[in-house]
């Protein structure tokens, strides 16, 4: 089982029982890895940095016990932000409507990065409205997806903190 599954494995229950979703766990860097820890809340309210140090807490407890990752590393738990990476299926439905960049891993129809208006899913392809019309893209194939920040988006999370 690679690392990021058994941490993932590790930490998704504790984090569901606080209330918070996972997006994503990520490890990068050499000697001293950081292990990262993206969270938001479950209700899609903003994650405050309060609510990092809380799961920061909770995590740090698991990944003691269980050590899943050999030697040293440096925890880092985040909110995914406003312009956040879409990594999960949902996120190109929940997001449909707002400007997106993607990378994918083999070139589709002779390129590797797009930007262009979410459309959500079509299955197993994500829909991409792009200048010179609209693209699909097979979820598997991407490689790198975040939101770009715009006015809308801005707008958006302006309205969401409101709630």
């Amino acid at each position: 089982m690679d690392r990021i599954r058994q941490v993932t494995e590790l930490i998704e229950p504790t984090l569901r029982d606080m209330g918070f979703e996972l997006v994503r766990v990520l490890v990068s860097g050499g000697q001293r890895p950081t292990l990262q820890i993206m969270v938001e809340r479950g209700d899609h309210a903003p994650t405050t940095l309060d609510h990092c140090a809380e799961v920061s807490h909770a995590v740090s407890a698991l990944l003691d016990v269980a050590d899943p990752l050999p030697g040293g590393y440096r925890l880092e738990v985040t909110s995914p932000g406003i312009d956040r990476p879409l990594v999960r299926r949902a996120d190109y439905e929940r997001f449909a409507g707002f400007e997106a960049r993607l990378e994918t891993e083999l070139p589709i129809d002779g390129r590797r990065r797009f930007r262009g208006r979410l459309l959500g899913l079509a299955g197993d392809q994500v829909r991409l409205a792009l200048p010179e019309g609209e693209q699909s893209i097979p979820l598997d194939a991407i490689k790198k997806a975040k939101l770009v920040l715009t006015d809308d988006l801005l707008a958006a999370a302006q309205m969401e903190r409101r709630s």
